[in-house]
């Protein structure tokens, strides 16, 4: 943890809804003045696209019938905790990008599903913002998440989590239904084994649950939308956090523990404006006494 150069990273599986917590983020960066290096978690891949798919399929000949993107083997553990490291030390990395489709691998004249070089951040950033899969990653070799200032962890129930998977997958990537049942299934032990225990070193976790039948995920025609959910935000230190500012700011909140607050789903990222606002700006006015910044 540094307060000079802070670092706030948010941790989900796949289709579990961490873009959106970025969006708000980076509206809260915008309108804060805040200069972030925004890192992806897809670019500590160990393998792009194509190589992916030959080695899954050279296990499975083998006998490995789980190997996947969750897992340790197909990232680059040592070199995330490196830049989490670097970064918290002295305000630099290198980073690159994973270019996951047309639109993105455009502009680099690539082809979609590899990555770019590995480039230096740029210059003068306030903070470091990570999101991926394994942002408080924690291994006996690695331990990332004790880098980060803030861990934020985004937990969808686990049949909402594989009908956005699966809603994704299908409309966006043009996978069937089957295809992503496989990939669900493959992740599987790595999903228990590398991301659930991420969650135990979050400062906040977010859970959306659906008030709608998610009984059989993998016929549901569409994702409950936020006003068919409701979402459980759980502090790990609920120290310092204004639950009575809260419950009169959003309204149909209570809390259900001394460290937990629900929310209708359609007031989730307002719900985080109020929570993280606050955050950011004592991480920024930390930062402006050490370093002397306006």
């Amino acid at each position: 943890m540094s307060d000079r150069h802070p670092i706030i990273a948010i941790t989900g599986s796949s289709g579990a809804g961490t873009s959106t917590v970025t969006r708000t983020f980076q509206n809260i960066f915008r309108r804060e003045g805040v200069k972030a290096a925004i890192i992806e978690g897809d670019s500590f891949h160990r393998y792009d696209r194509l190589e992916m798919r030959k080695r899954q399929s050279d296990a499975e000949k083998l006998g490995n019938k789980n190997f996947s993107h969750f897992g340790i083997e197909n990232n680059l553990f040592p070199e995330l905790e490196a830049l989490f490291k670097t970064y918290s030390e002295t305000g630099q990395g290198q980073s690159r990008k994973y270019l996951h489709n047309q639109e993105e691998a455009e502009p680099y004249k690539q082809e979609p599903g590899t990555f770019t070089p590995w480039e230096d951040l740029p210059q003068d950033t306030d903070m470091l913002f990570y999101e991926g899969l394994h942002g408080a990653v924690v291994t006996d070799t690695v331990n990332v998440a004790q880098y980060a200032d803030l861990r934020i962890g985004v937990v969808p129930v686990i049949n909402l989590e594989w009908i956005q998977k699966l809603w994704r997958d299908k409309h966006q990537r043009g996978y069937s239904t089957e295809a992503v049942t496989d990939t669900i299934l493959r992740r599987m032990p790595d999903y228990v084994h590398y991301i659930v225990p991420q969650f135990a070193h979050t400062h906040v976790n977010f859970q959306r649950v659906p008030v709608v039948d998610t009984s059989d995920p993998f016929i549901a025609r569409d994702i409950p939308s936020a006003d068919e959910s409701m979402v459980v935000i759980r502090f790990a230190n609920p120290k310092g956090i204004d639950f009575p500012y809260l419950l009169n700011m959003i309204n149909s909140s209570w809390m259900s523990r001394a460290n937990t607050i629900v929310i209708p789903g359609g007031k989730m990222e307002l719900a985080m404006q109020l929570i993280f606002t606050p955050f950011v700006w004592r991480m920024m006015e930390k930062r402006r006494k050490l370093t002397g910044a306006k």
